[in-house]
């Protein structure tokens, strides 16, 4: 499985991003996509993640501002950031079921 992720970019503060995460390779046995993030000199974290079903759980910092979906025609998922924050600043990876990762987006949110 490979993820290719794209969309990262710097930002004012209560702006806005969307990143896109497209898999291909053996993904039929996939059963979630989603992103993680990792913040400056912090831990990885999980933000959000979609069923086969497009069932989106979020990480309660981000739920309301985010929005994950996903266009199955195109394999892609979409990750919708509003009202960003300067702690929303981090390294994004998208996952496949925790298991297969992107070379992670950088996305910057400045005052």
């Amino acid at each position: 499985v490979k993820l290719v992720e794209s969309g990262g970019g710097s930002v004012q503060s209560g702006g806005s991003l969307t990143l896109s995460c497209e898999a291909s390779g053996s993904i039929d046995d996939i059963h979630a996509l989603g992103w993680y993030r990792q913040p400056p000199g912090k831990e990885r974290e999980w933000v959000a993640s979609i069923t086969k079903s497009g069932a989106a759980t979020y990480r309660h910092t981000v739920e309301g501002r985010f929005t994950l979906s996903r266009d199955d025609a195109k394999n892609t998922i979409y990750l919708q950031m509003n009202m960003l924050t300067l702690e929303d600043t981090a390294v994004y990876l998208c996952d496949a079921d925790g298991y297969y990762w992107g070379q992670g987006v950088q996305v910057t949110v400045s005052s």
